[in-house]
């Protein structure tokens, strides 16, 4: 259950109805997560889906290597509803269950190529340090140029504040869907 009310709801105002119109004409087609909540200030929700687009779908990185570094800072995050998410856009991009599971286990994953390692690194070494070796920026920048290397970074920030918003307000998953793992406040209360 939510601690906020959530979207989309019949008491919704036009700037809200036109936030919604946008999300669901747009590459997602359809609502789910944190602009449920974030629907609340038409403004941000806005701004948010904009930005969430580009990061999702429009940066030079293929959705392979998107979903590594979002996995990566989904379970980092403990948010169970980025990682369920993002487990099946991850299938769809090629993942294999193996290498999930690693994820979800906070392990290496096995037979990365070099650019799955280049990823997995990065968003590690970010989301544990906030920040990154200069080796491992050193890799990703040869890999992936400096647009891709801060098209990652972006990335990577972008999900955490997805993961905090879920986590926060307590999004819930889809009926019947269990969590592969609790949220951090249900962890403290253990």
């Amino acid at each position: 259950m939510a601690r906020i009310p959530l979207f989309p709801s019949d008491n919704m105002d036009a700037a809200q109805r036109a936030v919604l119109d946008k999300v669901l004409s747009g590459p997602r087609g359809r609502i789910q997560g944190p602009l449920r909540a974030a629907l609340h200030n038409p403004d941000l929700a806005d701004k948010w889906q904009a930005l969430g687009a580009l990061l999702r779908y429009g940066t030079s990185l293929p959705p392979r290597l998107s979903e590594i570094a979002i996995l990566v800072t989904g379970r980092a995050c403990r948010s169970p509803f980025e990682w369920y998410a993002h487990r099946i856009e991850g299938e769809k991009a090629g993942l294999e269950p193996a290498f999930i599971e690693a994820l979800l286990a906070e392990s290496e994953p096995p037979a990365m190529s070099p650019d799955d390692a280049a990823v997995w690194r990065y968003a590690v070494e970010l989301n544990r340090h906030r920040s990154v070796s200069e080796a491992t920026y050193a890799e990703a920048l040869a890999r992936f140029g400096i647009k891709g290397v801060v098209e990652l970074t972006a990335l990577i920030g972008y999900y955490t504040m997805v993961a905090m918003t879920l986590n926060c307000h307590e999004i819930p998953l889809p009926e019947g869907v269990a969590p592969a793992f609790a949220l951090p406040q249900q962890e403290a209360l253990s």
